[in-house]
């Protein structure tokens, strides 16, 4: 994925020592958390590549979890994430994985809330900017630097063509879209990135399409 924009490099408005080592990641667990759609009880993850060789170091445990918690890049509990995961009820394991993933600086994130369970692999590839890679165990990519939405759904004739047309209908450009499918009418995930956040009632007519089994809304533009 190309920097588009000179803040990509630069980098946000964050709590240092590192816009790729704390800035990225705050930013990845705080998809990961809307991913699952709540406070996660739970969380495993996995490190790859200079994330695993160097997060105790760059504070990159402390800014994933910050994300989870769903802290902003410049909060300043960040340094005490740990402390502030432990309040909330939320226990991490930390992996550390072989090889660089699908980058080097990556991340695989397992998290549960009761009943709900969610699955990310994304990486912080500079200035605070990030790349998803899968979601759920899909092969779908965002960035997380527009409003995005995940559907869920089954592989059927049409499904597709419901989902643009709802959003031409309501006014919603679609700057990018990806879709994975687990085979021939089985499970599948479209992601869309969107130039503006649709109204919450466009989600929940989108949830009542036929073959619609999940839509979850991914904003970060939105601040926490």
């Amino acid at each position: 994925m190309r920097f588009k924009h000179v803040f990509s490099i630069i980098g946000p408005s964050m709590v240092g020592p590192s816009s790729s080592h704390t800035a990225g990641a705050v930013r990845i667990g705080r998809v990961a958390r809307q991913l699952l759609g709540c406070q996660p009880e739970k969380v495993e993850a996995t490190l790859y590549g200079s994330f695993a060789e160097t997060y105790w170091g760059h504070g990159t445990d402390l800014a994933l979890t910050a994300g989870l918690l769903n802290f902003d890049t410049d909060d300043e509990r960040i340094p005490e994430a740990d402390i502030e995961a432990e309040k909330a009820g939320m226990s991490i394991e930390w992996v550390q994985g072989k090889g660089n993933g699908p980058h080097p600086n990556s991340v695989k994130l397992k998290l549960w809330a009761g009943e709900r369970k969610a699955e990310m692999v994304a990486a912080s590839i500079g200035g605070g900017t990030i790349a998803v890679y899968a979601l759920n165990g899909f092969d779908v990519q965002m960035t997380g630097e527009y409003p995005t939405i995940a559907v869920t759904h089954t592989d059927s004739r049409g499904v597709i063509a419901d989902l643009t047309g709802l959003l031409s209908r309501e006014g919603v450009n679609i700057g990018y879209m990806d879709v994975d499918r687990k085979g021939r009418s089985e499970a599948a995930m479209t992601v869309f990135e969107l130039d503006s956040a649709p109204a919450p009632s466009v989600l929940e007519e989108m949830a009542r399409l036929p073959h619609i089994l999940e839509v979850t809304m991914i904003d970060l533009t939105q601040r926490s």
